[in-house]
Parts: structure tokens; sequence; C-alpha cells
């Protein structure tokens, strides 16, 4: 049985809720928004509803269904861009919509929609909104759109600075997610890129002028006496902290914050005595939660902060009480907690130990592999300051590692034999660095029962110290055996010696974050790890895939901490789906953390390992092969007034010498007679320069657009260029006759063309007429005007794949098997010069569907040997849609061709396999025009 019963793509319709005897059953309908609370010294738990969030969204889902009234155009053009699944991939799931609906709802809904609802805050001067969003429910895609509505509604309306800003500051908990947030910066492959986030090209190009600083919560701490200046100057001032901190940000008022794992921003209460030790318990720095907050105080006071958005999966803070060690924020808008991540099967689903063969806990008749670490055989082994590395492990803790090592085991063997590169990980979460040691010792000297388990350069024992540093930038103490073990796992990675070397050039904090940063990444420092220690949680953003086994050895008192250890290995692998449209079940085994929603341990499937992947990237050596193109953010029809002549209707032109003197001969004269014996010669021929074939267009040309310039309804530009190429065409055609052999010599003819300009003239304006004729010309675009094969970032698939030869991409990826045959009809035909599978290129065509735009991406480029560009589409079956998409192909081919300069373009589609030959072979002999760009 699957728990995953919900489409991630729809409001969730049902959930599993604990029915007799504690077995799971379906309530029909959603799961209501709420949070458990353990009381681990009372063993009980109960469950806290967030009535604020359960009539937020009572309210929103009205909205919505009313047509989200009071937004601004532009809020709805993207609302309805988002909704729209066609425009895009991969459909944005619910809860995403909903939680960037929610926060809209608030800014923008009318005031009916709001009307008895009220945010509460956190004590400070400024608003904060907080969505709470599950590991793997795409937080970063809805800080995109939250930047996308802020930034674009900014834009279009200075005036409303109090409900937006297009200054952004986005505060990270350290360097690990402040790279991985790059991709919230509006440049080349960003989020709004790749999720096609702006409705039209020109809000894409308005969004570059978006003010996005991302920083880690770090650069918020107050300056140091001696990082300020050898004479004290006393505390550094707010404006200057301001300016410190935000940069160029600073020249701006009223910006937006963004909190990414917001739970690290906490304001503490005054009323709230909690030590810090209490709150480390709890997965909480109190420093670290202070800094954060009172930095944002001090810029809110010089720079006002309109309103701060926070986004976490775990938005708790303490509460310094013993019946409730942690709370949620007040001011949380939307839920989609892990049991609706699990439900909607965006994350992996966990599963616990439910019984075992063993005398089961005494308190709570679980199996003590349940939560190891309440049985006192081991709470109080693993409690002990001081203890010594080689020291044994507590029985039943070893007993748990057999256990699910033979678990790993049986996976880690299935890994090898579906040919994935790396192996499946076991993360453990204990609760002190002295445990940390006797468990890395254990594994490290053959201890664990398995001997596969045995691999120092496999294992990584996280220095959360070294760790914490390399967050913050800083330089942890030195530690030379630390840093020796982490240079023995780089020297036994199978990694490029290049690579290797870059790696072991680093300091070791920088090294512990490149490893912990990759684990199970291919061609990474982690590739090949398989066994990972932690004291307390992995930095946020850790999301390595291929975690398939947790061991938790620590004390676990609210769902906090169960939902921050397991989330660190709940990122899916693949998302395939089955015949119903939901998810197919992923799974991660765990020992030890008391989760209130999870499958059973008992039968099933173990978990599937992840498809093999295949690197798809440009191979230098073929850089001959690369095939590039315009981008074209639209084709404009433009109608312009042009002229035209019917050639067949003008009569040749006679040019009669006889009437026309070309020479002439000069002498002396004395009233009335000459002296011949001092004649002088005045002859053109003898002045070439001054015919030459360019002037004399030019010039009856000039003497054209005087004729018509008064009445023409173009441009003179447009006017003069037109005239220009009528002179040229009749005066290289056969209308002109010259009845004389010696005057049919070029200079000759020249000259007397030149001599009758006029009557040349008159003879062509009395055959033009003027008539409005439609031209598409493209629109390009102004950033990144040409895309070309070598551009592409190499990326992985799971997909099959096809090595290429005629490619400059080293596979073409198989949607389908036509496309399959495809490729081979291509690396076989000799008319064929290369070709490139349109996957990851950027190559795009925008067309026009029930009212709105999208994005059609055809499958194939091919350069034919005739000079030809082909943009083939391989379609089974046909639609209106599709027929819109090549009526906008054939659109774009149309105006690249009249604009010139990107070489000869072509499409076609195939609605058979045996189609693909014809195509090939009909767009193959088209001979190439002289004037082609051929380097394209």
């Amino acid at each position: 049985m699957s728990l995953i019963i919900n489409s991630p793509f729809q409001c969730p319709a049902q959930h599993w809720v604990e029915g007799k005897g504690g077995k799971l059953e379906i309530e029909p309908e959603r799961r209501p928004a709420s949070y458990e609370v353990f009381d681990a010294r009372n063993n009980t738990k109960r469950t806290e509803v967030l009535d604020l969030v359960n009539r937020i969204r009572a309210r929103v889902d009205q909205w919505r269904a009313d047509g989200w009234p009071g937004v601004t155009i532009v809020t709805r053009k993207l609302l309805e861009h988002w909704h729209d699944r066609e425009a895009r991939q991969y459909p944005f799931y619910f809860c995403q919509l909903e939680a960037i609906e929610t926060l809209i709802w608030w800014v923008e809904g009318a005031a009916v929609y709001k009307q008895g609802i009220a945010i509460p805050g956190d004590g400070g001067a400024w608003e904060r909104l907080c969505n709470k969003m599950a590991t793997g429910a795409g937080k970063t895609t809805v800080m995109a759109m939250i930047i996308a509505w802020q930034v674009l509604n900014a834009l279009t309306y200075p005036k409303r600075n109090k409900d937006f800003s297009r200054a952004v500051f986005i505060v990270a908990p350290g360097l690990t997610v402040k790279e991985r947030l790059q991709v919230l910066l509006p440049s080349e492959g960003s989020t709004y890129d790749e999720f096609n986030l702006c409705p039209s090209e020109a809000l894409r190009q308005k969004l570059n002028q978006a003010e996005v600083l991302i920083e880690n919560w770090h650069t918020l701490m107050p300056l140091k006496e001696a990082d300020r200046s050898v004479v004290k100057k006393g505390r550094e001032s707010d404006e200057a902290f301001t300016r410190r901190v935000l940069g160029k940000l600073a020249a701006h008022k009223d910006i937006i914050v963004i909190n990414d794992e917001a739970h690290h921003a906490y304001r503490k209460p005054p009323e709230v005595k909690i030590s810090k030790k209490a709150a480390a318990e709890q997965g909480i720095d109190l420093d670290e939660a202070t800094r954060w907050i009172e930095g944002l105080d001090r810029i809110h006071k010089t720079r006002r902060i309109q309103r701060c958005f926070d986004l976490s999966a775990t938005p708790f803070a303490p509460t310094g009480k013993k019946s409730t060690d942690t709370a949620l924020f007040d001011w949380i808008v939307s839920d989609f907690g892990l049991n609706d991540a699990i439900e909607a099967g965006l994350v992996k689903t966990p599963r616990v130990v439910v019984r075992d063969d063993a005398l089961p806990d005494a308190k709570t008749l679980r199996s003590k592999l349940y939560h190891l670490y309440r049985d006192p055989s081991v709470s109080e082994d693993l409690n002990r300051a001081k203890a010594a590395p080689h020291e044994a492990l507590p029985k039943l803790v070893q007993d748990a590692y057999t256990l699910l090592g033979a678990d790993w085991r049986d996976t880690r063997a299935r890994w090898q034999q579906a040919g994935h590169p790396s192996p499946p990980v076991m993360l453990t979460v204990c609760n002190r660095t002295e445990t940390a040691a006797r468990i890395e010792h254990a594994f490290n000297t053959g201890d664990a029962h398995w001997p596969e388990l045995h691999a120092p350069t496999r294992t990584l024992r996280v220095d959360s110290k070294v760790l914490e540093k390399a967050e913050s930038g800083e330089t942890a103490s030195s530690d030379k055996d630390y840093e020796a073990r982490l240079h023995a796992i780089i020297e036994a990675t199978d990694i490029p010696e290049t690579r290797r070397q870059q790696l072991l050039a680093l300091k070791k904090e920088e090294l512990l974050r490149e490893i912990v940063d990759n684990v199970g990444k291919r061609g990474a420092a982690g590739q090949d790890l398989q066994n990972v220690i932690s004291v307390a949680m992995l930095s946020e953003g850790w999301d390595a895939k291929n975690v398939t086994h947790i061991m938790g050895l620590r004390a676990f008192t609210s769902q906090l901490l169960c939902e921050q250890v397991v989330g660190r290995g709940l990122r899916r692998v693949s998302y395939d789906t089955d015949e119903n449209g939901l998810f197919l079940p992923e799974y991660v085994n765990v020992f030890g953390v008391p989760l209130s929603i999870s499958e059973t341990g008992e039968g099933g499937e173990a978990p599937p390992p992840p498809k093999p992947t295949t690197q798809i990237e440009v191979v230098p050596e073929r850089a001959h092969l690369e095939l590039r193109w315009p981008n074209v953010v639209r084709v404009e029809t433009v109608v312009r007034p042009q002229l035209s002549i019917d050639w067949g209707k003008v009569a040749p032109l006679v040019l009669d010498p006889a009437s026309t003197p070309i020479s002439a001969e000069l002498a002396p004269a004395l009233g009335g007679a000459t002296d011949l014996g001092k004649v002088t010669a005045i002859d053109l021929e003898q002045l070439p320069d001054g015919f030459r074939l360019q002037r004399l267009v030019f010039q009856a040309a000039r003497k054209a657009f005087a004729e018509l310039n008064h009445g023409f309804t173009g441009t003179p530009e447009y006017l003069a260029a037109q005239l220009v190429r009528i002179v040229e065409a009749f005066l290289s055609a056969d209308r002109l006759e010259i009845p004389s052999l010696f005057h049919s010599d070029p200079l000759r003819r020249r000259i007397l063309i030149a001599l009758n300009i006029d009557l040349v003239v008159q003879h062509l304006l009395s055959h033009v007429t003027e008539q409005n004729r439609e031209r598409l010309t493209p629109v390009f675009d102004e950033e990144h005007p040409i895309g070309a094969t070598g551009q592409m970032r190499t990326w992985y698939t799971t997909k099959p794949c096809f090595p290429t030869i005629k490619s400059h991409l080293s596979h073409l990826v198989g949607d389908s098997a036509w496309e399959g045959f495809a490729a081979n009809v291509f690396e076989q035909r000799e008319d064929v010069l290369a070709y490139a599978k349109n996957d990851h290129l950027g190559f795009q065509v925008y067309y026009l569907w029930a009212g709105s735009r999208r994005r059609y991406v055809p499958d194939f480029l091919v350069r034919l040997t005739g000079g030809t560009l082909l943009a083939l589409e391989i379609k089974g079956t046909d639609s209106p849609q599709n027929q819109a998409k090549r009526d906008a192909l054939n659109e774009w081919v149309k105006a690249v061709n009249a604009a010139g300069g990107f070489g000869r373009w072509a499409w076609d589609v195939a609605f058979k396999p045996g189609e693909v030959q014809d195509i090939i072979s009909k767009h193959a002999a088209v001979a190439e025009p002289t004037d082609c760009a051929r380097s394209w």
C-alpha cells in the first residue's frame, strides 16, 4: 500500500488519519493545517490546529474561484500564466501556487475577502508573512514568483511603494544555500527562464531591472572593533551598517526581505526564558536568531522594510515552556507540511520500524529501534562527555547498524547491478561529537558487522565546527588529522585528475563543504561516499538524493527535529507517474527517528535504485558541427508601402549616340575665325572615375526621389532604398538599348547613361506604382541574440540515450522510439552534415494559443548539404494547437530568411517515421544561394 494518494498538481482531496488499532485510514477531505507536539517526558502526543491558516485557506479558495478580485493587470497576467499547465514542461505544484496566491491575496486582494482576518506579527516594527512548505515542495521557485510579482508591479506602478518593491534582499542561513539561490538573480539560466515565469518577453526584459541581493545571515553581524579601524570609532552606526550590508541596494527604500529557512530568524520575546543549551537541543542557535533579526531591524530603521516573506519547512521557535518546547510562528499564512508532501509524492516515503523480535520498550510497547535514544542503555552511554573514539558502541546501537546495514548492503548490490555510478548513502545524526567519533571509529576499523561498511575513504564524519566555519566563510582551528581524512576521500574518489588537484588545493573548510554539498553527484567530490555521520543536522540545502537509510541517535522531543533530520534524506530521484498520474513511491528507511506518519517497515520493496544517468555535454572536438540560430522574441507583421514595377510592361529605352556627344574639340577663335592648328580635345572617356556605375545609380535614384518624395507614404529612407534597387535592376537588365557597337563599350555606355539620366528616370517612373505590402520582421533578443549548441550546459538524464557522431552534443535523448529512428537516419545519410536534438538548447518559437503566449520547442535542428538549416518536428498526431505551433514556426522561418544573414532556414513535420527520409531529400536538394552566410 502506497501513502501517495494525492496529485501534486491539484488541491489535496484526502489524507491519512490514525484509525483504530493504530492503522492508517483515508479521510476523504484535505488535511486541516496542524502540527503535532510530542511530550517525551509523559509519552503523550497532541495535535495543534492552525485555525488562522485554515480560515485563510477558505478565503483564498473563494477569492481564486471568483477570479482574484482586486489584483493589478500585471498580477493577473502572472497568475493566469502560472496556472497555465501548457506554458512550461512541468506544471507548478498546487502548494507552490497556493503559497504565492496567499501572499498576493493578503497584499492585493479585495478587502471583502480579508474581513475579520488579522495576521499577528513577531513583535517587531515590520510585517512578516510565512509560507510553511515541506522539503521538496519547491520553495526556491516560490521565491522567484515573489520576486517576479513584486518587481514587475513596482516598475509598472511606481506610486504603490507600500505594496511593491523592485529592491529584494534575500537572507540565507549559510554559504551552501546562498550559492544555490543564485538562480534567483534575473540572468541567463535563472529560475525565471527555467520555469518560464514571465508571460511575455517584454515582462521578462523588464524583470532584468530588479535589484536582488543574496547574502548569508553572517553579513548581518555587527563589525568587531578590530575590523573597523586602528583608531577606535565606537559602535558602527545604523547607516554605516546598512551601506556595508546592502551595498548598491542601500540606494533604495521600502525594500522587501525574503528569509530562506526562516526558522533561523527568530525574535526572542523578553518574557521567554530559555538557555542556549535548551535551544540547541531544539536545533536552534539563539545567537544566530538574535543577530539575524537585529540586523534586519537596523536596516528597517534606515531604509524601511516594506514587508518580509519567510519560507521554511519547520518555522518553529522555542517557547521556554516544559509542556511545549517549540511552537510555530504566529504569522504563518499557508501550510503544506511533510505529511502533505508525503501524500502528494513530492518526497520519498519514510519507513520506520514498527516491531522486531526483541523485547519492546516497556513504556510505549514499540520496538526499541523506533526511538533508539529513549532506551536508557543508549542515552546514558552516548551522553557521556569525553568518551574516547575507540570505546564500543552500546549493544542496541550495534544491533541497529547490523539490521539497517543488511538492508543498505542489499540496496547497494542492486544499485551496482543497475549500473548506478554512486552508492546509496546511510546517514547518521547523533547527539554529540564524541558519539560521532565513536561511530566513525567503529566503521573505519571494521567493528561494524558488514565488511562493505568498512570503507574509510567512503565514510565522512562531518565536523560540525569546521562546517559551521565553512558556512560563514571563516577559518576553523587547525586539525591536521581531519584534513588528512578529507584528502584521503578525495584521493580515492574516481574523478578527473585536474578536478582532484583543484579540490586538494582548497582549505579544509572549503573542501568539507564541497564534499558535503556534492554527496552522490557524479564527477564531484562526494560522488563515492556511502556513509555520512553528522552531529545535529546537516546544513539546509543539503539534498543528496541517494540517501536511502537514516539512523537517529539523539533525543527527539518535537516534530521539528524529526522533520529536520528526515528531511535531509527525502529528495526524490525521479518523477515518474503511475496510470493515475500519481508519483511512484520512493523510500527512505529510518531507525531511531519517531515520525508521526510513515509506512510500516514490514514487507514491501526496498528503496529503489535511482535510474542510471547519462551526462549530456558539448563535445569540444566537434566544434565544426556547431549549430547556431537567432533568438527571436517575437515576429512582427509590418505593413509598408512598396514600389512595384512590372518589368514585362517596361518598353526598352533607346539611347541614340548621335544625339549625345561624349567628346568635343576646341580651337582658338577671333572675329568668327578659328585656328584649327591649335585644337584642344575634351573627351569624357578620359575621365572614367566620373562615370562609375554606382555613382550613376545613386544619381538616378536621387532624381527619382525628388520626384516621388512628396507623394510617398513611407519613410524617406525606405523610399531611397527601393529606388536604388529598381535603378540597379534596370541598368543591369536588357531594357536599355544603344544602337551602336562602338558605344556599347562599358565606359561609353555609362557615359551615355549619365548624359541621359533624366530620360532614364522619366522612363522608369512612368512604370512605377506604390502598393502596401506585408512583411514579417523578426525582433531579436537584445541580450542574447544568438543561440548555439556550444552554449548548452552539461546536464544529466535517466532517459534512454543514443551516442552521436554527427552532432555537437554527446548524446541524443530519446523521448520516443521515433526520435531514435530519426537519429539513425541523420547519422546514416550523407546529405546531413550536422544535427542536434533540441533539448536544453534554448531554441524556441513563441505562439499564441487560447489567448496566451506559449513556447514551442521543435524536436530537431539539422544542417543539410544544400546549405539549408531545417527545424524538424516529429509528431504522431495532429491537433489545432499543433497547427498553431506550425503556423508560428512558418512565420519564424519566413521572417528570419527575409531578414537575411542567418543562412537559409526551412521547417517541416513528419507524421510517420518513413516521412523523415523524404523530408531530408526534399530540403537537401535545394541549392544554397550565393548570399547565404555559410558560417551558420
